[in-house]
C-alpha cells in the first residue's frame, strides 16, 4: 500500500511541467517568475507602447503667453500710428513710454490678481472648516453627490465615503472638499511675485521688438516697413511655438501663428488708421 502510494506521488511530480526551459533566468535560476514580477512586466511593455502626453506647463506659461502676446501687439500697434506722425523721435518717446507704463500695469495687474486667488482660497478654505465641524451630515452628502457624477453606484461610496469622513481625517477631509466640490488650487505664497515679474518682463520684452528699428532707422517710413516685417515673423513664431507647448499638436501650431499674426495686424492696422485720420483735420508740425 506504501508503495503503491509512493509510485503515485511520484508519477504526478514527474508529470508536472518543467519551469526550468519555460522561464530561463539570467543568472541560470530555475525559479519561475513571481505573479507579482509579471504584472510588473506587463506593466513596463506597456509603458514602452504608450507614452501619456500632457501638458506639464502652468501658471508660468500663462503669464509669459499673456504678456508676450500683449507686448507684441499693443506697443506695435501705438508705434505703428505714430509712425504716420513721420517723426521717428516722437515714435520713440511714445513707445518707450507706453512699454514701460504697460509692463509696470502688467506686473501690477498680475500681482494684485494672484494675491486675490490667495485671498480668496484662505476664505473658502476657513468658510469649508466650519461647515465640516458644524454640518458634517451635510458635507457628506455633498461627497456622494460629487462622486456619483461619475455613475458610482452609492453604496460602493458608502465605504470610501466614511473612511474619508472619519474624526481623524478631517484635514483631507477639508481638501477633498477645495479640490472637488469648490475646485480650488491652492496658490503658494510666491506666486503673486513670480506672475508680476513674468508678466511685466514678457510685456517688456515682447514691446521691445517692434521699436528696435525706430532706435537705428532714422526715417520713420523705413523703420515703420522694417518693423513690420519684424513683428510679423515674430507674431507667426510666437503664435506657432504658443499653441504648441498649450496643445501640443502641428494642426493647433499652426492656426496659433495664422490667429497671432492675424490679430496683431489688425491691431496695427486700425490703430495706424485711426491716428492717420485724426491727424489728417490737424496736422502736427514735426
Amino acid at each position: 500500500m506504501t508503495s503503491s502510494t509512493s509510485d503515485s506521488e511520484k508519477t504526478a511530480v514527474n508529470s508536472q511541467p518543467s519551469f526550468t526551459t519555460a522561464y530561463p533566468s539570467s543568472r541560470g535560476s530555475a525559479e519561475p517568475p513571481s505573479e507579482m514580477s509579471q504584472v510588473a512586466r506587463n506593466m513596463k511593455d506597456d509603458d514602452d507602447v504608450h507614452v501619456e502626453k500632457h501638458s506639464k506647463h502652468g501658471d508660468v506659461l500663462k503669464d509669459i503667453i499673456l504678456g508676450a502676446s500683449d507686448g507684441l501687439t499693443v506697443p506695435f500697434a501705438l508705434t505703428a500710428g505714430l509712425s504716420s506722425l513721420g517723426s521717428s523721435r516722437l515714435v520713440v518717446l511714445g513707445g518707450l513710454a507706453e512699454l514701460f507704463s504697460g509692463a509696470i500695469s502688467m506686473g501690477l495687474g498680475a500681482f494684485l490678481a494672484a494675491d486675490s486667488e490667495r485671498a480668496k482660497y484662505a476664505a473658502e478654505q476657513k468658510r469649508e472648516i466650519y461647515e465640516v465641524e458644524n454640518y458634517p451630515n451635510i458635507e457628506k452628502q455633498e461627497i456622494y453627490g460629487i462622486l456619483e457624477k461619475y455613475n458610482i453606484p452609492h453604496h460602493c461610496l458608502t465605504p470610501v465615503v466614511e473612511t474619508l469622513t472619519a474624526d481623524d481625517n478631517k484635514e483631507q477631509w477639508i481638501q477633498f472638499m477645495m479640490d472637488f466640490e469648490l475646485r480650488l488650487e491652492q496658490p503658494t505664497w510666491q506666486r503673486a511675485y513670480v506672475s508680476a515679474g513674468t508678466m511685466a518682463l514678457s510685456y517688456f520684452i515682447g514691446g521691445l521688438i517692434p521699436m528696435i528699428p525706430y532706435f537705428i532707422i532714422h526715417k520713420v517710413t523705413h523703420a515703420l516697413f522694417v518693423s513690420i516685417g519684424i513683428t510679423a515673423i515674430v507674431l507667426v513664431v510666437f503664435g506657432y511655438i504658443k499653441n504648441w507647448l498649450v496643445v501640443g499638436t502641428k494642426r493647433s501650431a499652426v492656426w496659433g501663428a495664422i490667429q497671432t499674426f492675424l490679430v496683431g495686424a489688425f491691431a496695427a492696422g486700425a490703430s495706424y488708421g485711426i491716428v492717420r485720420g485724426l491727424d489728417s483735420r490737424d496736422p502736427i508740425q514735426t
